[in-house]
Protein backbone atom coordinates (compact mmCIF):
# COMPACT_ATOMS: atom_id res chain seq x y z
CA UNK A 1 0.00 0.00 0.00
CA UNK A 2 2.92 2.50 0.81
CA UNK A 3 4.22 2.00 -3.08
CA UNK A 4 0.83 2.90 -3.86
CA UNK A 5 0.46 5.89 -1.78
CA UNK A 6 3.95 7.08 -3.21
CA UNK A 7 3.27 6.88 -6.27
CA UNK A 8 -0.35 8.65 -6.03
CA UNK A 9 2.04 11.52 -4.54
CA UNK A 10 3.97 11.58 -7.42
CA UNK A 11 1.65 11.54 -9.98
CA UNK A 12 0.05 14.61 -8.06
CA UNK A 13 3.27 16.30 -8.49
CA UNK A 14 3.32 16.42 -12.09
CA UNK A 15 0.58 18.63 -14.53
CA UNK A 16 1.63 16.82 -17.61
CA UNK A 17 -0.35 13.86 -18.20
CA UNK A 18 1.91 11.98 -20.21
CA UNK A 19 4.28 12.27 -17.63
CA UNK A 20 1.00 10.81 -15.59
CA UNK A 21 0.49 8.15 -18.10
CA UNK A 22 4.37 6.55 -17.74
CA UNK A 23 4.13 6.68 -13.86
CA UNK A 24 0.77 4.56 -13.79
CA UNK A 25 2.33 2.28 -16.42
CA UNK A 26 5.57 1.77 -14.57
CA UNK A 27 3.76 1.07 -11.40
CA UNK A 28 1.19 -1.46 -12.76
CA UNK A 29 3.69 -3.01 -14.63
CA UNK A 30 5.83 -3.67 -11.41
CA UNK A 31 3.35 -5.43 -9.39
CA UNK A 32 1.92 -8.76 -9.49
CA UNK A 33 -1.26 -9.10 -11.35
CA UNK A 34 -3.65 -9.63 -8.35
CA UNK A 35 -1.69 -6.54 -6.65
CA UNK A 36 -1.89 -4.70 -9.91
CA UNK A 37 -5.75 -5.52 -10.79
CA UNK A 38 -6.55 -3.97 -7.16
CA UNK A 39 -4.18 -0.95 -7.85
CA UNK A 40 -5.95 -0.37 -11.39
CA UNK A 41 -9.01 0.18 -9.45
CA UNK A 42 -7.88 2.25 -6.72
CA UNK A 43 -6.16 4.25 -9.43
CA UNK A 44 -9.75 5.25 -10.76
CA UNK A 45 -10.35 6.56 -7.47
CA UNK A 46 -13.50 3.97 -6.45
CA UNK A 47 -12.89 1.30 -3.61
CA UNK A 48 -14.82 -1.65 -5.85
CA UNK A 49 -14.91 -1.62 -9.27
CA UNK A 50 -17.81 0.13 -11.15
CA UNK A 51 -20.04 -3.51 -12.20
CA UNK A 52 -19.73 -4.62 -8.59
CA UNK A 53 -23.13 -3.66 -6.09
CA UNK A 54 -21.16 -3.21 -3.01
CA UNK A 55 -21.18 0.65 -1.80
CA UNK A 56 -19.10 1.38 1.39
CA UNK A 57 -21.68 3.85 2.57
CA UNK A 58 -18.95 5.79 4.40
CA UNK A 59 -20.06 9.09 4.33
CA UNK A 60 -17.97 12.39 5.56
CA UNK A 61 -19.25 12.88 8.68
CA UNK A 62 -18.25 9.58 9.73
CA UNK A 63 -14.99 9.25 8.10
CA UNK A 64 -14.34 12.94 10.12
CA UNK A 65 -15.45 11.58 13.54
CA UNK A 66 -12.74 8.36 13.01
CA UNK A 67 -10.03 10.82 12.18
CA UNK A 68 -11.10 12.63 14.67
CA UNK A 69 -11.05 9.74 17.13
CA UNK A 70 -7.69 8.60 16.12
CA UNK A 71 -5.63 12.16 16.28
CA UNK A 72 -7.43 12.94 19.62
CA UNK A 73 -7.46 16.58 18.24
CA UNK A 74 -9.93 19.60 18.67
CA UNK A 75 -12.96 20.05 16.15
CA UNK A 76 -11.32 23.50 15.97
CA UNK A 77 -7.99 21.98 15.05
CA UNK A 78 -8.94 19.80 12.25
CA UNK A 79 -11.25 22.29 10.82
CA UNK A 80 -7.48 24.09 9.97
CA UNK A 81 -6.00 21.96 8.89
CA UNK A 82 -9.08 21.04 6.35
CA UNK A 83 -9.02 24.64 5.12
CA UNK A 84 -5.36 24.75 4.48
CA UNK A 85 -5.77 21.32 1.87
CA UNK A 86 -9.36 21.05 1.40
CA UNK A 87 -9.89 17.62 1.36
CA UNK A 88 -10.42 14.34 3.77
CA UNK A 89 -7.70 12.57 2.89
CA UNK A 90 -4.79 15.16 3.52
CA UNK A 91 -6.58 16.06 6.95
CA UNK A 92 -5.40 12.60 7.31
CA UNK A 93 -1.79 12.31 6.50
CA UNK A 94 -1.58 15.51 9.03
CA UNK A 95 -3.67 14.56 11.57
CA UNK A 96 -3.30 11.02 12.05
CA UNK A 97 -0.42 9.86 14.48
CA UNK A 98 2.88 8.30 12.63
CA UNK A 99 3.03 4.41 12.33
CA UNK A 100 6.80 3.26 12.77
CA UNK A 101 6.42 1.15 9.65
CA UNK A 102 3.95 -0.18 6.09
CA UNK A 103 2.23 -3.33 7.58
CA UNK A 104 -0.37 -3.27 4.72
CA UNK A 105 -0.77 -4.58 1.19
CA UNK A 106 -3.32 -3.55 -1.51
CA UNK A 107 -4.93 -6.86 -0.81
CA UNK A 108 -5.56 -6.19 2.65
CA UNK A 109 -6.70 -2.66 1.92
CA UNK A 110 -9.45 -4.42 -0.32
CA UNK A 111 -10.02 -6.82 2.08
CA UNK A 112 -10.93 -3.82 4.50
CA UNK A 113 -13.07 -2.42 2.40
CA UNK A 114 -15.25 -5.28 1.37
CA UNK A 115 -15.54 -5.67 5.35
CA UNK A 116 -16.72 -2.19 5.25
CA UNK A 117 -19.24 -2.39 2.49
CA UNK A 118 -20.87 -5.73 4.37
CA UNK A 119 -20.78 -3.94 7.81
CA UNK A 120 -24.62 -3.15 8.64
CA UNK A 121 -24.54 0.45 10.93
CA UNK A 122 -22.17 3.07 11.00
CA UNK A 123 -20.92 2.22 14.61
CA UNK A 124 -19.96 -1.38 13.10
CA UNK A 125 -18.11 0.21 9.64
CA UNK A 126 -16.90 3.00 12.04
CA UNK A 127 -15.13 0.23 14.18
CA UNK A 128 -13.53 -1.34 10.69
CA UNK A 129 -12.61 1.78 9.78
CA UNK A 130 -11.01 2.72 12.34
CA UNK A 131 -8.94 -0.45 12.74
CA UNK A 132 -7.45 -0.19 8.91
CA UNK A 133 -6.07 3.31 9.35
CA UNK A 134 -4.67 2.18 13.23
CA UNK A 135 -2.27 -0.10 10.81
CA UNK A 136 -1.79 2.75 8.51
CA UNK A 137 0.96 5.34 7.54
CA UNK A 138 0.24 8.89 7.69
CA UNK A 139 0.81 8.76 2.99
CA UNK A 140 -0.92 5.41 3.11
CA UNK A 141 -4.23 6.76 5.55
CA UNK A 142 -4.21 9.84 3.19
CA UNK A 143 -4.87 7.57 0.27
CA UNK A 144 -7.30 5.03 1.89
CA UNK A 145 -9.29 8.17 2.52
CA UNK A 146 -8.95 9.41 -0.66
CA UNK A 147 -10.31 6.35 -2.31
CA UNK A 148 -13.22 6.19 0.18
CA UNK A 149 -13.96 9.53 -0.69
CA UNK A 150 -14.09 8.60 -4.47
CA UNK A 151 -11.76 11.23 -5.13
CA UNK A 152 -7.88 11.13 -5.25
CA UNK A 153 -7.43 14.66 -5.91
CA UNK A 154 -4.69 13.79 -8.69
CA UNK A 155 -5.19 14.60 -11.81
CA UNK A 156 -5.82 11.42 -12.90
CA UNK A 157 -8.83 10.38 -14.72
CA UNK A 158 -10.45 6.57 -14.90
CA UNK A 159 -9.09 7.47 -19.27
CA UNK A 160 -5.69 7.68 -17.93
CA UNK A 161 -5.19 4.54 -16.35
CA UNK A 162 -6.58 3.20 -18.96
CA UNK A 163 -4.13 4.78 -21.62
CA UNK A 164 -1.10 3.19 -18.64
CA UNK A 165 -2.85 0.04 -18.96
CA UNK A 166 -2.52 0.03 -22.87
CA UNK A 167 1.26 1.26 -22.50
CA UNK A 168 2.21 -1.13 -19.61
CA UNK A 169 1.11 -4.00 -21.54
CA UNK A 170 1.52 -3.07 -25.15
CA UNK A 171 -2.05 -3.28 -26.12
CA UNK A 172 -4.17 -0.97 -28.22
CA UNK A 173 -6.10 1.53 -25.90
CA UNK A 174 -9.48 0.99 -28.09
CA UNK A 175 -9.37 -2.31 -26.98
CA UNK A 176 -8.38 -1.61 -23.32
CA UNK A 177 -11.62 0.69 -23.09
CA UNK A 178 -13.91 -0.74 -24.71
CA UNK A 179 -12.96 -3.76 -22.19
CA UNK A 180 -13.40 -1.47 -19.36
CA UNK A 181 -16.54 -0.71 -21.14
CA UNK A 182 -18.30 -3.87 -21.62
CA UNK A 183 -16.94 -5.45 -17.91
CA UNK A 184 -16.77 -2.53 -15.94
CA UNK A 185 -14.03 -3.63 -14.49
CA UNK A 186 -10.69 -1.98 -14.83
CA UNK A 187 -8.81 -4.89 -12.75
CA UNK A 188 -10.36 -7.63 -15.15
CA UNK A 189 -9.26 -5.32 -17.87
CA UNK A 190 -5.97 -4.91 -16.61
CA UNK A 191 -5.88 -9.01 -16.35
CA UNK A 192 -6.57 -9.96 -20.06
CA UNK A 193 -4.54 -7.17 -21.34
CA UNK A 194 -1.57 -8.88 -19.31
CA UNK A 195 -2.29 -12.18 -21.58
CA UNK A 196 -3.28 -10.23 -25.02
CA UNK A 197 -7.06 -11.48 -24.33
CA UNK A 198 -8.79 -8.17 -24.44
CA UNK A 199 -10.96 -9.37 -27.01
CA UNK A 200 -12.39 -11.95 -25.18
CA UNK A 201 -14.35 -9.44 -22.80
CA UNK A 202 -18.17 -9.76 -23.22
CA UNK A 203 -20.62 -7.28 -21.87
CA UNK A 204 -21.83 -7.83 -18.29
CA UNK A 205 -25.93 -7.73 -18.52
CA UNK A 206 -26.78 -5.45 -15.36
CA UNK A 207 -23.37 -3.29 -15.94
CA UNK A 208 -24.90 -0.15 -17.35
CA UNK A 209 -23.11 1.51 -19.85
CA UNK A 210 -22.27 4.80 -20.40
CA UNK A 211 -25.07 6.46 -22.51
CA UNK A 212 -24.40 8.66 -25.30
CA UNK A 213 -25.03 12.50 -25.00
CA UNK A 214 -26.12 14.66 -27.50
CA UNK A 215 -24.64 18.47 -28.00
CA UNK A 216 -26.53 21.84 -27.83
CA UNK A 217 -27.08 23.66 -31.09
CA UNK A 218 -28.66 26.97 -31.30
CA UNK A 219 -30.71 26.82 -34.38
CA UNK A 220 -32.19 24.39 -37.10
CA UNK A 221 -29.31 25.63 -39.60
CA UNK A 222 -26.93 25.12 -37.45
CA UNK A 223 -28.03 21.27 -36.84
CA UNK A 224 -28.01 20.67 -40.10
CA UNK A 225 -24.58 22.13 -40.82
CA UNK A 226 -23.22 18.61 -38.99
CA UNK A 227 -25.37 16.02 -41.15
CA UNK A 228 -28.42 16.17 -43.50
CA UNK A 229 -30.88 13.84 -43.66
CA UNK A 230 -32.08 14.03 -39.86
CA UNK A 231 -33.72 11.53 -37.54
CA UNK A 232 -35.66 14.14 -35.36
CA UNK A 233 -37.29 13.19 -31.78
CA UNK A 234 -38.69 15.25 -29.27
CA UNK A 235 -37.13 15.98 -26.00
CA UNK A 236 -38.74 15.28 -23.29
CA UNK A 237 -38.64 16.45 -19.77
CA UNK A 238 -37.66 12.98 -18.15
CA UNK A 239 -34.88 11.15 -16.82
CA UNK A 240 -33.03 9.23 -19.43
CA UNK A 241 -32.81 5.62 -18.11
CA UNK A 242 -31.19 2.28 -19.96
CA UNK A 243 -33.08 -1.07 -19.39
CA UNK A 244 -31.27 -4.18 -19.58
CA UNK A 245 -33.58 -7.21 -19.55
CA UNK A 246 -33.39 -10.71 -19.69
CA UNK A 247 -36.05 -13.76 -19.10
CA UNK A 248 -35.77 -13.51 -15.46
CA UNK A 249 -34.95 -10.23 -14.40
CA UNK A 250 -35.28 -6.49 -15.55
CA UNK A 251 -33.19 -3.51 -14.00
CA UNK A 252 -33.46 0.20 -14.63
CA UNK A 253 -30.82 2.61 -14.60
CA UNK A 254 -29.83 6.48 -14.48
CA UNK A 255 -26.95 8.07 -16.11
CA UNK A 256 -25.31 8.67 -13.37
CA UNK A 257 -25.31 4.54 -13.68
CA UNK A 258 -27.07 4.10 -10.37
CA UNK A 259 -30.31 1.52 -10.35
CA UNK A 260 -33.64 2.82 -9.89
CA UNK A 261 -35.75 0.03 -10.73
CA UNK A 262 -37.34 0.15 -7.26
CA UNK A 263 -38.60 4.21 -8.21
CA UNK A 264 -40.92 2.71 -11.27
CA UNK A 265 -41.61 -0.89 -9.61
CA UNK A 266 -44.92 -1.20 -12.45
CA UNK A 267 -42.23 -0.70 -15.31
CA UNK A 268 -40.04 -4.30 -15.39
CA UNK A 269 -43.62 -5.80 -15.72
CA UNK A 270 -43.79 -3.85 -19.16
CA UNK A 271 -40.46 -4.45 -20.28
CA UNK A 272 -40.33 -8.10 -19.44
CA UNK A 273 -42.31 -9.24 -22.13
CA UNK A 274 -39.28 -8.19 -24.55
CA UNK A 275 -37.04 -11.22 -23.14
CA UNK A 276 -39.76 -13.68 -25.05
CA UNK A 277 -40.33 -11.34 -28.42
CA UNK A 278 -40.17 -13.82 -31.47
CA UNK A 279 -38.56 -12.36 -34.45
CA UNK A 280 -39.15 -12.55 -38.00
CA UNK A 281 -36.90 -15.52 -38.31
CA UNK A 282 -38.57 -17.47 -35.63
CA UNK A 283 -35.73 -17.22 -32.95
CA UNK A 284 -36.29 -16.35 -29.32
CA UNK A 285 -34.95 -13.34 -27.55
CA UNK A 286 -33.55 -13.43 -24.68
CA UNK A 287 -31.44 -10.11 -23.48
CA UNK A 288 -31.67 -6.97 -24.17
CA UNK A 289 -30.50 -3.57 -23.24
CA UNK A 290 -32.91 -0.20 -24.28
CA UNK A 291 -32.05 3.48 -24.64
CA UNK A 292 -35.05 5.82 -23.45
CA UNK A 293 -36.66 8.55 -21.35
CA UNK A 294 -38.82 7.74 -18.83
CA UNK A 295 -41.65 10.53 -17.94
CA UNK A 296 -44.85 11.35 -16.25
CA UNK A 297 -47.33 10.69 -18.33
CA UNK A 298 -51.11 11.67 -18.64
CA UNK A 299 -52.55 8.03 -19.16
CA UNK A 300 -55.75 8.88 -21.46
CA UNK A 301 -56.90 10.48 -24.11
CA UNK A 302 -53.79 11.75 -26.68
CA UNK A 303 -50.99 10.87 -23.84
CA UNK A 304 -48.92 13.41 -23.60
CA UNK A 305 -45.47 13.91 -21.08
CA UNK A 306 -45.62 15.55 -18.36
CA UNK A 307 -43.56 17.88 -16.31
CA UNK A 308 -40.37 16.68 -14.82
CA UNK A 309 -41.65 18.45 -11.24
CA UNK A 310 -44.18 16.01 -11.44
CA UNK A 311 -42.20 12.99 -12.07
CA UNK A 312 -39.58 13.94 -9.66
CA UNK A 313 -41.84 12.79 -6.39
CA UNK A 314 -40.86 9.04 -7.56
CA UNK A 315 -37.54 9.59 -7.19
CA UNK A 316 -35.21 8.12 -5.15
CA UNK A 317 -37.75 6.33 -2.70
CA UNK A 318 -37.14 2.70 -1.96
CA UNK A 319 -41.07 2.05 -2.11
CA UNK A 320 -43.79 3.62 -4.52
CA UNK A 321 -47.03 3.08 -3.37
CA UNK A 322 -49.76 1.49 -5.26
CA UNK A 323 -51.95 5.29 -4.77
CA UNK A 324 -48.16 7.55 -5.77
CA UNK A 325 -48.31 5.03 -9.05
CA UNK A 326 -51.78 5.78 -10.07
CA UNK A 327 -51.35 9.56 -8.86
CA UNK A 328 -48.22 9.97 -11.24
CA UNK A 329 -48.32 7.23 -14.32
CA UNK A 330 -44.87 7.02 -15.94
CA UNK A 331 -44.35 6.01 -19.82
CA UNK A 332 -40.84 4.82 -20.53
CA UNK A 333 -40.13 6.27 -24.24
CA UNK A 334 -37.95 4.07 -26.17
CA UNK A 335 -35.38 5.49 -28.83
CA UNK A 336 -32.16 2.78 -28.84
CA UNK A 337 -30.96 -0.44 -28.67
CA UNK A 338 -27.97 -0.98 -27.91
CA UNK A 339 -27.34 -4.69 -27.36
CA UNK A 340 -29.38 -7.77 -28.45
CA UNK A 341 -29.51 -11.55 -27.69
CA UNK A 342 -25.95 -11.70 -27.29
CA UNK A 343 -24.96 -9.23 -29.95
CA UNK A 344 -23.67 -5.95 -28.86
CA UNK A 345 -25.23 -3.37 -31.45
CA UNK A 346 -22.76 -0.06 -30.49
CA UNK A 347 -21.16 0.39 -34.06
CA UNK A 348 -23.99 -0.44 -36.14
CA UNK A 349 -25.42 2.82 -37.40
CA UNK A 350 -28.45 4.19 -35.93
CA UNK A 351 -30.39 3.41 -38.85
CA UNK A 352 -29.95 0.05 -38.42
CA UNK A 353 -30.35 -0.40 -34.52
CA UNK A 354 -33.97 1.60 -35.26
CA UNK A 355 -34.69 -1.14 -37.31
CA UNK A 356 -33.98 -3.56 -35.43
CA UNK A 357 -36.07 -2.07 -32.16
CA UNK A 358 -38.51 -1.42 -34.54
CA UNK A 359 -39.20 -4.91 -35.15
CA UNK A 360 -38.49 -6.18 -31.42
CA UNK A 361 -41.27 -3.48 -29.70
CA UNK A 362 -43.47 -4.95 -32.54
CA UNK A 363 -43.56 -8.34 -31.78
CA UNK A 364 -43.68 -7.36 -27.84
CA UNK A 365 -45.82 -9.92 -26.19
CA UNK A 366 -47.09 -7.69 -22.65
CA UNK A 367 -47.93 -9.59 -19.41
CA UNK A 368 -51.33 -9.83 -18.45
CA UNK A 369 -50.16 -6.74 -15.90
CA UNK A 370 -49.58 -4.28 -18.15
CA UNK A 371 -50.13 -2.86 -22.06
CA UNK A 372 -47.26 -1.03 -24.32
CA UNK A 373 -48.25 0.43 -27.29
CA UNK A 374 -45.33 0.60 -30.08
CA UNK A 375 -43.74 1.70 -33.11
CA UNK A 376 -45.16 5.19 -34.60
CA UNK A 377 -47.95 3.44 -36.94
CA UNK A 378 -49.58 2.07 -33.63
CA UNK A 379 -50.95 5.75 -33.70
CA UNK A 380 -51.65 6.67 -37.15
CA UNK A 381 -54.73 6.00 -39.44
CA UNK A 382 -54.12 5.19 -42.54
CA UNK A 383 -54.93 9.03 -43.74
CA UNK A 384 -52.40 10.41 -41.00
CA UNK A 385 -49.46 7.63 -42.09
CA UNK A 386 -50.14 9.41 -45.47
CA UNK A 387 -49.77 12.77 -44.08
CA UNK A 388 -46.96 11.80 -42.10
CA UNK A 389 -45.33 10.11 -45.09
CA UNK A 390 -45.39 13.44 -47.07
CA UNK A 391 -42.97 15.25 -44.74
CA UNK A 392 -43.12 15.70 -40.87
CA UNK A 393 -46.27 16.65 -39.02
CA UNK A 394 -47.78 17.28 -35.55
CA UNK A 395 -49.98 13.93 -36.09
CA UNK A 396 -46.65 11.95 -36.18
CA UNK A 397 -46.26 12.56 -32.34
CA UNK A 398 -49.57 12.64 -31.46
CA UNK A 399 -49.86 10.15 -29.30
CA UNK A 400 -53.92 9.30 -30.11
CA UNK A 401 -53.92 5.78 -28.13
CA UNK A 402 -56.28 4.40 -26.15
CA UNK A 403 -56.23 4.77 -22.01
CA UNK A 404 -53.00 3.53 -20.84
CA UNK A 405 -52.19 1.59 -17.40
CA UNK A 406 -49.73 3.19 -15.21
CA UNK A 407 -46.48 1.58 -16.97
CA UNK A 408 -46.51 1.69 -20.86
CA UNK A 409 -43.29 0.88 -22.94
CA UNK A 410 -43.45 3.22 -26.41
CA UNK A 411 -41.68 3.49 -29.14
CA UNK A 412 -40.40 6.83 -29.23
CA UNK A 413 -41.64 8.26 -31.92
CA UNK A 414 -39.13 9.51 -35.11
CA UNK A 415 -39.55 12.11 -37.76
CA UNK A 416 -37.21 12.77 -40.87
CA UNK A 417 -35.79 15.92 -41.58
CA UNK A 418 -33.75 17.44 -44.17
CA UNK A 419 -34.12 21.11 -44.35
CA UNK A 420 -34.25 23.81 -41.47
CA UNK A 421 -38.25 24.34 -42.27
CA UNK A 422 -38.80 20.88 -41.05
CA UNK A 423 -36.94 21.41 -38.04
CA UNK A 424 -38.50 24.27 -37.26
CA UNK A 425 -41.90 23.19 -38.01
CA UNK A 426 -41.36 20.11 -35.33
CA UNK A 427 -39.58 22.23 -32.81
CA UNK A 428 -43.13 23.88 -32.50
CA UNK A 429 -44.81 21.20 -32.15
CA UNK A 430 -43.27 19.67 -29.57
CA UNK A 431 -43.10 23.03 -27.72
CA UNK A 432 -46.47 22.81 -28.21
CA UNK A 433 -46.97 19.21 -26.53
CA UNK A 434 -45.06 20.61 -23.64
CA UNK A 435 -41.90 18.91 -24.31
CA UNK A 436 -38.39 20.96 -24.29
CA UNK A 437 -37.85 20.78 -27.67
CA UNK A 438 -35.73 18.21 -30.16
CA UNK A 439 -32.97 15.58 -30.39
CA UNK A 440 -31.92 15.68 -34.34
CA UNK A 441 -29.65 12.81 -34.52
CA UNK A 442 -27.21 11.51 -37.65
CA UNK A 443 -28.76 8.20 -38.68
CA UNK A 444 -25.54 7.15 -39.78
CA UNK A 445 -24.05 7.31 -36.31
CA UNK A 446 -22.63 4.53 -34.00
CA UNK A 447 -23.39 4.73 -30.39
CA UNK A 448 -20.32 6.25 -28.28
CA UNK A 449 -20.98 5.91 -25.02
CA UNK A 450 -20.16 8.86 -22.58
CA UNK A 451 -19.25 10.85 -25.48
CA UNK A 452 -20.82 14.39 -26.31
CA UNK A 453 -20.09 15.00 -30.35
CA UNK A 454 -21.81 16.01 -32.88
CA UNK A 455 -23.68 13.05 -34.33
CA UNK A 456 -26.64 13.73 -31.53
CA UNK A 457 -27.65 17.42 -31.28
CA UNK A 458 -30.53 19.11 -28.79
CA UNK A 459 -32.06 21.84 -29.34
CA UNK A 460 -33.86 23.76 -26.57
CA UNK A 461 -34.25 27.48 -26.83
CA UNK A 462 -34.69 28.81 -23.19
CA UNK A 463 -33.43 30.99 -21.06
CA UNK A 464 -29.65 30.08 -20.12
CA UNK A 465 -29.12 27.28 -16.95
CA UNK A 466 -26.09 25.34 -16.14
CA UNK A 467 -25.72 22.35 -14.52
CA UNK A 468 -23.59 23.11 -11.33
CA UNK A 469 -22.15 21.05 -8.02
CA UNK A 470 -22.88 22.07 -4.54
CA UNK A 471 -19.80 22.28 -2.65
CA UNK A 472 -21.15 24.27 0.68
CA UNK A 473 -24.55 25.24 2.55
CA UNK A 474 -26.17 27.54 5.03
CA UNK A 475 -28.20 27.63 7.41
CA UNK A 476 -31.72 29.56 6.49
CA UNK A 477 -33.43 32.86 7.81
CA UNK A 478 -37.01 33.92 9.11
CA UNK A 479 -39.20 30.22 8.28
CA UNK A 480 -36.10 28.38 7.13
CA UNK A 481 -33.86 28.88 10.28
CA UNK A 482 -32.82 25.08 11.07
CA UNK A 483 -32.57 23.83 7.41
CA UNK A 484 -29.72 23.98 5.16
CA UNK A 485 -31.51 26.31 2.37
CA UNK A 486 -28.69 28.38 0.76
CA UNK A 487 -26.51 26.63 -1.75
CA UNK A 488 -23.21 27.55 -2.61
CA UNK A 489 -22.29 26.11 -6.27
CA UNK A 490 -19.27 25.59 -8.63
CA UNK A 491 -18.67 24.32 -11.95
CA UNK A 492 -15.23 22.79 -13.54
CA UNK A 493 -12.51 24.65 -14.33
CA UNK A 494 -10.11 21.14 -15.50
CA UNK A 495 -9.74 18.71 -12.45
CA UNK A 496 -11.23 20.97 -9.67
CA UNK A 497 -14.46 23.17 -8.85
CA UNK A 498 -14.95 26.95 -8.98
CA UNK A 499 -17.58 28.83 -7.49
CA UNK A 500 -19.48 30.21 -9.52
CA UNK A 501 -22.47 31.28 -7.59
CA UNK A 502 -25.69 30.98 -4.67
CA UNK A 503 -29.18 30.17 -4.77
CA UNK A 504 -31.82 30.07 -1.94
CA UNK A 505 -34.72 29.92 -4.16
CA UNK A 506 -36.09 26.50 -6.21
CA UNK A 507 -37.25 23.74 -4.52
CA UNK A 508 -39.48 22.86 -2.30
CA UNK A 509 -39.76 22.89 1.52
CA UNK A 510 -40.17 19.00 1.41
CA UNK A 511 -37.03 19.10 -0.87
CA UNK A 512 -35.26 21.47 1.50
CA UNK A 513 -35.88 19.25 4.11
CA UNK A 514 -34.63 16.29 2.81
CA UNK A 515 -31.83 17.81 1.17
CA UNK A 516 -30.92 19.36 5.15
CA UNK A 517 -30.30 15.66 6.35
CA UNK A 518 -28.13 15.00 3.11
CA UNK A 519 -25.72 17.58 3.99
CA UNK A 520 -25.36 16.67 7.34
CA UNK A 521 -25.01 13.46 6.50
CA UNK A 522 -22.13 14.63 4.24
CA UNK A 523 -20.42 17.60 5.60
CA UNK A 524 -16.85 18.30 5.37
CA UNK A 525 -16.13 20.80 7.50
CA UNK A 526 -18.29 23.73 9.93
CA UNK A 527 -17.94 27.19 9.94
CA UNK A 528 -20.44 28.73 11.92
CA UNK A 529 -23.96 28.60 10.05
CA UNK A 530 -22.17 27.29 6.83
CA UNK A 531 -20.83 23.87 5.89
CA UNK A 532 -18.66 22.24 3.28
CA UNK A 533 -20.45 19.86 2.28
CA UNK A 534 -19.11 16.54 -0.20
CA UNK A 535 -19.30 17.36 -4.02
CA UNK A 536 -21.61 15.28 -4.85
CA UNK A 537 -25.06 17.02 -5.22
CA UNK A 538 -25.84 18.58 -9.02
CA UNK A 539 -28.27 21.25 -9.54
CA UNK A 540 -30.14 22.80 -12.41
CA UNK A 541 -29.48 26.37 -11.87
CA UNK A 542 -31.14 29.49 -14.15
CA UNK A 543 -29.92 33.07 -14.33
CA UNK A 544 -30.60 36.69 -15.73
CA UNK A 545 -27.51 37.51 -16.41
CA UNK A 546 -23.85 36.61 -16.43
CA UNK A 547 -20.87 38.73 -15.18
CA UNK A 548 -16.71 39.21 -14.09
CA UNK A 549 -16.42 39.30 -10.62
CA UNK A 550 -13.81 38.53 -8.55
CA UNK A 551 -16.43 37.31 -5.51
CA UNK A 552 -16.29 33.95 -6.83
CA UNK A 553 -12.87 31.73 -7.52
CA UNK A 554 -14.75 30.99 -11.24
CA UNK A 555 -13.95 34.47 -12.23
CA UNK A 556 -17.76 34.59 -13.26
CA UNK A 557 -20.89 35.38 -11.26
CA UNK A 558 -24.89 34.81 -11.88
CA UNK A 559 -27.30 37.49 -11.65
CA UNK A 560 -30.77 36.27 -10.12
CA UNK A 561 -29.34 32.74 -10.07
CA UNK A 562 -32.35 30.19 -9.28
CA UNK A 563 -32.50 26.28 -8.53
CA UNK A 564 -34.67 25.04 -11.78
CA UNK A 565 -34.54 21.29 -10.03
CA UNK A 566 -32.14 18.94 -8.42
CA UNK A 567 -30.37 16.62 -11.10
CA UNK A 568 -30.24 13.33 -9.72
CA UNK A 569 -29.86 11.65 -12.61
CA UNK A 570 -26.85 13.54 -13.59
CA UNK A 571 -22.94 12.81 -11.56
CA UNK A 572 -20.69 15.59 -10.44
CA UNK A 573 -18.15 15.14 -13.48
CA UNK A 574 -21.32 15.49 -15.52
CA UNK A 575 -22.05 19.00 -14.44
CA UNK A 576 -20.92 21.88 -16.52
CA UNK A 577 -17.39 23.88 -17.35
CA UNK A 578 -15.54 26.91 -17.18
CA UNK A 579 -15.66 26.59 -21.03
CA UNK A 580 -19.14 26.51 -21.00
CA UNK A 581 -19.75 29.53 -19.04
CA UNK A 582 -17.15 31.77 -20.67
CA UNK A 583 -19.26 30.48 -24.00
CA UNK A 584 -22.34 31.68 -22.40
CA UNK A 585 -20.98 34.88 -21.27
CA UNK A 586 -19.16 35.45 -24.76
CA UNK A 587 -22.72 34.94 -26.62
CA UNK A 588 -24.41 37.25 -23.77
CA UNK A 589 -22.09 40.19 -23.99
CA UNK A 590 -21.02 39.64 -28.04
CA UNK A 591 -23.41 42.51 -29.14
Amino acid sequence: MLQFAETCDAIAATTKKLEKIALVAVYLRSLPLTNAASAAVFLSGRPFPTYEEATLQVGGALLWRVISELSAKSENELTEIYRRHGDAGSVAAEALPERPESSLSLTAVQKAFSAIAAARGPAAKAALLRSLLERATKLEAKYIVKVISGDLRIGLKESLVEEAVARAFEAPLDSVKRANMLLGDLGETLRLASSGRLADARLRLFHPIDFMLASPVESSDEALSYFQNASVEDKYDGIRAQAHISREEVRIFSRTRDEITESFPELPAALAGLAFVRMNIGRMNKDAILDGEIVGWTPSGAGRALPFSTLQQRLGRKQVSATLMREVPIAYLVFDILYLDGELLLDRPLRDRAQILDKLMKGLEVPAAATAFVGTEAFLGPAERNSAAAGPTQTLFGFAVPDLPSATVLRAPVATANSAQDIEALFVAARDRGNEGLVIKDPESFYTPGRRGKAWLKMKRELATLDVVVTAVEYGHGKRIGVLSDYTFAVWDGERLVNIGKAYSGLTDAEIAEMTQWFLAHKISEQGLRLEVEPKIVLEVAFNNMMRSARHESGYALRFPRIVRLRPDKRPEDADTIEAVREIYGRQHSA
